[in-house]
């Protein structure tokens, strides 16, 4: 047993660098996990910096200088940040509300028509069974109701946390833009002079990161945006509040789609009824659907690593787990550092030739 194991660590952990690349991935990992909530706001603005870093790049190639390049995408970004907060986060806020409002009354039509479930269909379903659905129902609403209670007085913490991001990820995305050069260079000073595995998988993760990272906000936009438009022409209720569910749900692979179909086909039904548009709404939803899995994924993500369907919702539900949105967002990546690093380990034969 203990040959067996000391072939094993010789196989895979004589070469030095792969030792480096390890210990540097098990250092980060933990990083994250146990700095992770204190160190978010930095992990934001990077994230953010990483995002707008291959515009910059543009705007260089264009022989505009890089502290030019800097404050033009730098501004930009801030114009956008103010549209979101000063337009579309009141649509929304006001879209949420009314949905409150309306809930109490959406509930009450679906309890009509639970009670006629027996009436209509008596050797499938019986008064028993409809009562103890609407009690099923009504206490999920009062545990959501606490929720939102509860929700609603911590929101001053909330509110202060929000402040704080809204001060600090723009400071931090202006300076990871503009100093990227000084903080790569500090950070390759800690890294030993022989480096070509981890530069190797650096390189490759760079590439593979920022066309995931870009290629899924893209998505995203183009979805929501495709999404409300659709919606508004055909005259569905909270239109925009839905088209931000459905340009989000495309950050969870497969599930996403399935979940946010829900709340589309219940608005559509309480409105609308199993009317033609209905079938309209559904008709055009599934269109957009299938254009997004079957168009726009292959040409965003051509040279995405290509990961089987059981490893990328494997990976979404672990690092989900671990880190919640973030974690989901960034699965198939992680999921394509690993593969990336196992491709590349060193490996070596001599310990079975003994």
């Amino acid at each position: 047993m203990v040959k067996v194991l000391r072939n094993w660590l010789y196989r895979y952990f004589s070469d030095e660098q792969a030792v480096v690349l390890a210990v540097l991935l098990v250092l980060g990992f933990a990083a994250i996990l146990t700095l992770g909530g204190m160190l978010a706001p930095v992990l934001t603005g990077l994230i953010l910096a990483f995002l707008m870093q291959g515009l910059v790049n543009a705007f260089e190639r264009l022989r505009l200088r890089q502290i030019a390049a800097v404050w033009l995408v730098f501004t930009l970004f801030m114009s956008l940040l103010g549209l979101f907060l000063l337009v579309l986060l009141p649509l929304l806020w006001n879209q949420l509300s009314a949905l409150f409002n309306e809930l109490p009354r959406m509930l009450g039509e679906w309890q009509s028509l639970f009670l006629l479930l027996p009436e209509r269909y008596p050797n499938l379903i019986s008064d028993a069974q409809v009562l103890q659905l609407i009690e099923t129902v009504r206490g999920e609403i009062g545990k959501f109701g606490q929720w939102v209670v509860s929700f609603s007085l911590s929101s001053l913490p909330m509110l202060l946390s929000i402040m704080i991001y809204l001060v600090l990820v723009p400071i931090l995305v202006f300076f990871f833009l503009k100093d990227r050069v000084l903080i790569a260079e500090w950070f390759r000073g800690y890294l030993p002079r022989e480096r070509s595995l981890i530069t190797r998988v650096a390189e490759e993760m760079n590439t593979q990161i920022a066309n995931y990272i870009r290629g899924k906000v893209i998505e995203i936009i183009v979805c929501g945006v495709v999404t409300y438009i659709a919606f508004i022409a055909l005259g569905l209720n909270y239109a925009a509040l839905l088209a931000l569910f459905v340009g989000l749900s495309v950050v969870v692979p497969y599930i996403g789609a399935v979940v946010v179909t829900l709340p589309v086909v219940l608005i559509a039904l309480f409105q609308w009824g199993l009317g033609d548009q209905f079938v309209y709404l559904m008709l055009v939803y599934g269109i957009i659907q299938v254009l997004d899995g079957n168009v726009l994924v292959p040409l965003l993500f051509s040279e995405a690593v290509n990961l089987h369907p059981v490893a990328i919702i494997c990976a979404v539900l672990l690092f989900g787990g671990l880190w919640g949105f973030w974690g989901v967002f960034f699965a198939i990546p992680l999921a394509t550092l690993f593969k990336a690093v196992i491709d590349a380990w060193p490996r070596s034969e001599l310990a079975t030739q003994e």
